[in-house]
């Protein structure tokens, strides 16, 4: 079974598969809420990989118990199946009815939890340009700055006590 729907009640998992850990923040996990059928899950956002996308982050619905907390406390991680697909969603705008109320549906996609990995860890993969560099272009630009901007005279020492 290549397919896992933890959504619809796979509550058993083969520990003799591959498996993929994917970590993330907290707060990207929602509230806890019961399903249809009466389970209990957790929706988990992941966030646009493109900052320019304004787009709703995209969700996937898991157990609780599928979620584990690290031990900093600010993270926590979860471990799926290597050959498995996890639904992904998005609320899409639609347009509006004749009261002006936004009209809002659901887009759905099968994505590799491989896939999902690298979607939801992509803040890893973000370019960081070196604090060193940084702090070089800045002192830099404060050194022209400062040769430009007139220079006070300094004050006599006893006006200033």
């Amino acid at each position: 079974m290549a397919e896992n729907n933890y959504g619809a009640g796979m509550d058993v998992i083969r520990e003799d598969r591959p498996r993929v850990s994917i970590k993330f923040g907290k707060r990207l996990v929602g509230k806890p809420f019961t399903s249809k059928n009466g389970k209990e899950l957790v929706e988990v956002k992941i966030p646009n990989q493109d900052p320019a996308d304004k787009r709703s982050w995209e969700t996937f619905v898991v157990s609780p118990a599928m979620l584990h907390e690290n031990a900093n406390g600010k993270s926590v991680w979860m471990s799926l199946p290597e050959d498995g697909t996890t639904k992904v969603s998005r609320s899409v705008r639609q347009g509006q009815d004749e009261n002006g109320k936004t009209i809002w549906n659901n887009e759905s996609r099968m994505v590799s939890n491989t896939e999902l990995k690298s979607m939801v860890e992509a803040y890893k993969e973000k370019d960081r340009d070196s604090v060193l560099t940084d702090l070089s272009a800045k002192k830099t630009d404060a050194a022209k700055t400062e040769h430009a901007a007139p220079k006070r005279a300094a004050r006599p020492r006893e006006a200033a006590l």
